[in-house]
């Protein structure tokens, strides 16, 4: 048997600074290129030893264990025995995921005969299982999995950092109440250009249930303006008619355009469990869906919370001050 040792270290010192990058970024850490560069090799040349019959001691747990310990101080650095901890947390869970999607990939690809030929028994009537993976199956699946991993993980990421900016929407007009799930975007500058309310924009399809039937199906189609023209024309009844407005917004790539908006009696958004009421805002009606996933249903207009924010401190100081002070 010929054993290209080269080619294991440059195959090894592949996949532990494979390991070790993405260890950094799942704990969200910079890397220097030497401590990377260094730290991979020395996983690498731990795996050449395999090869030299006097360095079979060093092939048992504590020294496996140790090595890892030596390769994430020199990529890392000692930062504390807390975050220290994290990152050879981290660094493991990665391995077992290579190791196991290779191991998973590896049996869904084998046939019945191939997996039974390979579990033989022994004479104490336990049971072994012979695995044979080729170097480059292995090679290529580890990336493969690196890969989904860290596209789950990103995914993940996304996830979190939306649900920072998801809050409970709830409209009140006369005694009905709408409430959906609401995003709060920070770039949101829609106000009404005559009475300089702020809009938040929620999608049509809450509001089937009150909207004037001929208006279904038609507020992604047809403009707004023409919408309320045949409003008065027929003389349908619509008890909201004198809270309906226009107001005007330009569209990416497009021209201006109008939405229709309707004036609530007040609007309340909880944001990580915080109240904010407003009665100062109006609501566009989009006839579309705003979340293709259908995470959330409207778009909150940043005034909406800072606005309120300041009126309720405002509130607060007041009464503080209103407050008589008890002299001794």
């Amino acid at each position: 048997m010929v054993v290209y040792v080269d080619l294991i270290f440059l195959t090894n010192l592949i996949i532990d600074g494979a390991l070790i990058g993405l260890t950094a970024w799942m704990r969200q850490t910079k890397l220097v290129w030497w401590r990377w560069l260094l730290s991979a090799i020395v996983g690498a040349l731990y795996v050449v030893m395999m090869f030299v019959p006097q360095f079979d001691f060093m092939f048992t747990f504590l020294i496996k264990f140790g090595f890892s310990l030596v390769m994430l101080s020199i990529a890392f650095g000692y930062k504390g025995l807390q975050a220290f901890t994290r990152t050879l947390g981290t660094f493991y869970v990665i391995n077992f995921v290579a190791a196991g999607g290779i191991l998973g990939v590896h049996y869904m690809l084998q046939s019945s005969g191939e997996l039974f030929n390979g579990i033989w028994f022994t004479a104490s009537g336990g049971m072994s299982f012979d695995l044979k993976i080729a170097f480059w199956f292995t090679f290529i699946v580890f990336f493969v999995v690196l890969l989904l991993f860290k596209i789950v993980q990103s995914a993940k990421r996304k996830t979190d950092r939306l649900s920072t900016y998801l809050g409970k929407v709830e409209v009140c007009i006369d005694e009905m109440v709408v409430s959906c799930t609401g995003l709060l975007d920070t770039g949101n500058q829609l106000t009404d250009p005559l009475s300089r309310m702020p809009v938040m924009v929620m999608e049509a399809s809450l509001w089937q249930e009150w909207l004037p039937e001929s208006w279904k199906h038609r507020l992604k189609q047809d403009s707004p303006d023409q919408l309320i023209m045949e409003l008065d024309q027929e003389q349908e009844h619509f008890k909201w008619q004198d809270r309906l407005r226009l107001v005007p917004y330009r569209g990416i790539n497009k021209g201006t355009a109008f939405m229709l908006a309707i004036k609530p009696d007040r609007v309340r958004v909880t944001m990580e469990e915080t109240p904010y009421e407003t009665t100062k805002v109006l609501i566009g009606l989009d006839g579309g869906v705003l979340s293709s996933d259908g995470k959330y249903q409207a778009v909150i207009h940043p005034e909406l919370v800072q606005e309120a924010a300041s009126a309720q401190s405002t509130a607060q100081s007041a009464e503080a001050t209103e407050k008589p002070l008890n002299v001794v």
